[in-house]
């Protein structure tokens, strides 16, 4: 296998590249080329793209999507700030061959780390990393990133147990049934450019002002977010991988969510909902309806409901998947100071009365008051 650099995103790899996704032990859009475009052209400003490619003869085997920082000091996922999962694109059987190349390309290029963040546990690049990375002088460390919930559907009667439980939940029925008074209850999934296009204002109207709500800021505030969603939406739309939930009450909508249909999988991505509707769970209700549609849909295999084990997810998952988080460098003092700072956070973690303090000492420092 030889490898090629490139700077930019070339539209002419999007078959090449998308048939190697398809060829990986699990597929994600994430991994995607049309993933990697839009976050190239959102980020220009922040991130410069390093695309790794590795080829047998004209054939491409091996896809990294890296970005280096703007003082070339670190290497990282392209779709680090707005994948769920990330990782190198291969035949799991050509993963070690391919990430030997790459740790080479690094090296060559005097990159001093690599932060590999929400790797699926179940990858293969697991097993290949730490070696690849130590035959050219990097070092590792890793820790444990989100736990993943998830619904799968093993068999026709497991869909209809998940579909009944769902239909018999009693707060989602109390919900549904309130929300009835105030007119008639729709879902429905957007998938075509046009339909899209009209809708993303106002569900970026409304996650924004969900956030606003609760005293939070939500990551569509910036710009380059709303570019990049854009961008993606508009991207996959041409192969209706890209779908756009919402619910509505009469003609109107009070709960959304943007997500995605690859591969046999319905990733739940980004929800909202209209805070005025809050008391009815009217985001409840819409997951609910999701995970209901994909019951009836024989080509969906999983719902997966992204990163976090919130509590209203575990309501309906039955499984999990597990990511993890790798800092890879030349410096054994940076590999320590990161693998010190997780263990610190980690022992104030497991005591609360320590977190208390913690937070309260940052509490002051942030108000400007001293510790």
């Amino acid at each position: 296998m030889r490898l090629t650099v490139c700077e930019n995103i070339p539209a002419d790899l999007a078959v090449q590249w998308n048939a190697l996704v398809a060829q990986m032990g699990c597929p994600e859009v994430f991994y995607t080329h049309e993933w990697a475009s839009a976050a190239s052209r959102a980020f220009a400003g922040t991130s410069k793209p390093l695309l790794l490619l590795g080829y047998k003869g004209d054939t491409l085997r091996g896809v990294a999507a890296l970005a280096t920082d703007r003082l070339r000091q670190k290497a990282f996922f392209l779709a680090a700030t707005t994948g769920d999962y990330c990782d190198f694109v291969s035949h799991p059987h050509s993963r070690a061959e391919f990430l030997q190349l790459v740790f080479g390309e690094l090296q060559r290029q005097r990159l001093p780390m690599l932060v590999a963040a929400n790797i699926p546990e179940d990858s293969a690049t697991i097993g290949a990393l730490r070696q690849s990375a130590a035959e050219f002088g990097y070092g590792s460390f890793s820790r444990p990133a989100y736990q993943c919930a998830r619904v799968v559907f093993e068999s026709a009667e497991q869909r209809q147990a998940v579909k009944q439980a769902i239909l018999g939940d009693k707060k989602n029925r109390y919900c549904l049934k309130s929300l009835a008074k105030h007119g008639r209850v729709t879902c429905d999934h957007l998938r075509s450019w046009p339909e899209l296009h009209a809708a993303l204002p106002e569900f970026l109207d409304m996650h924004i002002a969900r956030f606003r709500a609760a005293g939070r800021s939500s990551n569509l505030v910036n710009h380059d977010r709303q570019v990049f969603l854009t961008e993606l939406t508009q991207l996959l739309s041409q192969n209706r991988s890209v779908v756009l939930s919402r619910l509505m009450v009469g003609d109107q909508p009070i709960a959304w969510n943007l997500g995605f249909q690859y591969a046999g999988s319905w990733f739940y991505y980004q929800p909202t909902f209209d805070v005025e509707w809050q008391r009815y769970s009217p985001g409840l209700c819409l997951l609910a309806k999701i995970v209901e549609a994909a019951c009836d849909d024989p080509g969906i295999r999983l719902v997966d409901l992204g990163l976090g084990a919130e509590g209203y997810k575990m309501r309906f998952a039955n499984r999990a998947r597990r990511t993890l988080h790798f800092t890879i460098t030349s410096s054994a003092v940076r590999r320590w100071r990161e693998a010190a700072r997780y263990n610190a956070a980690s022992v104030i973690r497991s005591s609360p009365f320590l977190e208390h303090c913690v937070r309260r000492v940052l509490g002051r420092v942030s108000r400007g008051v001293p510790a």
